[in-house]
């Protein structure tokens, strides 16, 4: 295995993360006269009750959360709009109430973190020679072991330093415009950053029946268009229980975020990755298609895929059960990049690299013998143990960012230097 810089910085679950998100009763299975009558119970209620409830709610939760009180209006606000009365009547104390009985509470974060990616920072102001701000994602899983999105902004250094910002002491979730309180969306759909809330605290939840019950692993992508402009792209795993999505998050900010499914045969299975930029006129991805190879997908679009060519076999005894890519390939004078993972005996997942050809990346250059990136004797045990993984490395100069998660519980971070790892291509 070639050297590497170990930063002794660790993320991990944490219960005490919380969100305050909307309750669709409807969306749980209930009707709607459910809704009407929680609202005419509270709007029978007397003031005295009224604020003796709200009181009880607030001392529960107010300093557990961020602008709680806005919260619970603007879920009021919701509810008016669904069933179409005239609450002009209805005073901030029934009306943050009423609020408060269609919220919920959310430990996004109680049972792992794992599974980051890293991209450059939107925002690259200010930074001195040799830093630079990134942006990370991480797969967040919570109550009943649904993954939602979550961020950390750092700064990495060419001398292996890495701080990330710290986490405001409120979370708060993405949210979408007009949503049907009667029926869970469908398709496409946009997101919203709050107004006030840094990248940091905001946390993507599952939001559509397609992703009801998870958005996995995140590969997010520095994208440059044939234009010029930027885009941050992401592919992830859309799940809802019993069946997979692949779909793409797409924002420009940072503050607006499209998620959208994808189509096409390749889209039906994980871990899809996609090349920073197109290549020779075409978008291309590294998909795993069968569970058990990689492949070379090629696409007019960037939301319909075919399943491509196989590119990469199980060859060494580290990757013998399967392998996959751990994120976007990275363009080098070299060539391109390419973070993989293997599945050996004990099912133990290891890391690995790959050299593909600049211009035809159907060509394989180089792969290593031996995995880059192992989970040591203290690393092993966890949610998912002898686990390491990562959605996506970056290059910072002559070196190689790579977070990573551990035994599906925490999150560990490693600088190699890429010389090294060309050198041990074979």
């Amino acid at each position: 295995m070639i050297e590497f810089f170990q930063h002794s910085l660790r993320l991990h679950a944490d219960p005490s993360r919380v969100v305050v998100r909307p309750f669709h009763l409807a969306w749980a299975g209930n009707g709607g006269n459910r809704t009407e009558r929680l609202v005419a119970e509270v709007r029978a209620m007397s003031m005295t009750e009224t604020r003796t409830q709200l009181e009880v709610v607030l001392k529960d939760f107010e300093a557990r959360h961020w602008q709680t009180r806005r919260v619970f209006m603007t879920r009021y606000d919701e509810i008016e709009a669904q069933l179409g009365f005239d609450g002009s009547e209805i005073g901030d104390e029934k009306r943050q109430l009423i609020g408060a009985y269609f919220c919920h509470e959310y430990s996004y974060a109680a049972a792992a973190l794992m599974n980051p990616s890293a991209v450059p920072h939107f925002d690259q102001s200010g930074m001195p020679p040799g830093s630079m701000r990134i942006l990370m994602s991480l797969r967040a899983v919570g109550e009943g072991h649904i993954s939602s999105v979550a961020f950390r902004e750092g700064i990495i250094t060419e001398n292996n330093e890495l701080k990330l910002a710290p986490e405001p002491p409120f979370a708060t979730a993405t949210d979408a415009i007009d949503l049907d309180e009667e029926e869970m969306p469908e398709g496409e759909i946009t997101v919203y950053r709050h107004r006030d809330s840094t990248l940091s605290g905001t946390v993507i939840f599952p939001i559509t029946k397609a992703q009801s019950k998870g958005l996995e692993d995140l590969r997010l992508v520095q994208f440059t268009h044939d234009d010029g402009s930027v885009e941050w792209l992401g592919t992830y795993t859309a799940y809802n229980g019993s069946m997979i999505q692949s779909e793409l998050m797409r924002t420009r900010d940072f503050r607006a975020f499209d998620l959208v499914p994808m189509t096409g045969p390749a889209a039906r299975n994980k871990g899809m990755a996609l090349f920073p930029r197109k290549v020779n006129g075409q978008y291309m991805m590294i998909g795993r298609q069968d569970g058990e190879n990689l492949f070379l997908l090629q696409s007019d679009t960037l939301l319909h895929w075919d399943e491509g060519e196989k590119l990469l076999t199980p060859k060494y005894p580290w990757e013998l059960v399967q392998i996959g890519n751990c994120g976007p390939p990275i363009e080098l004078d070299e060539g391109w990049l390419l973070l993989t993972h293997g599945v050996g005996a004990m099912r133990k997942y290891s890391i690995g690299a790959v050299l593909l050809d600049k211009v035809d990346p159907s060509k394989v250059i180089g792969r290593t013998r031996e995995p880059i990136l192992a989970a040591a004797d203290q690393d092993r045990e966890g949610y998912v143990p002898n686990v390491v993984y990562s959605c996506g490395a970056l290059r910072h100069g002559s070196k190689l960012f790579v977070p990573y998660g551990v035994a599906d519980s925490s999150v560990a971070f490693a600088f190699f230097d890429i010389a090294n790892l060309l050198t041990a291509l074979t």
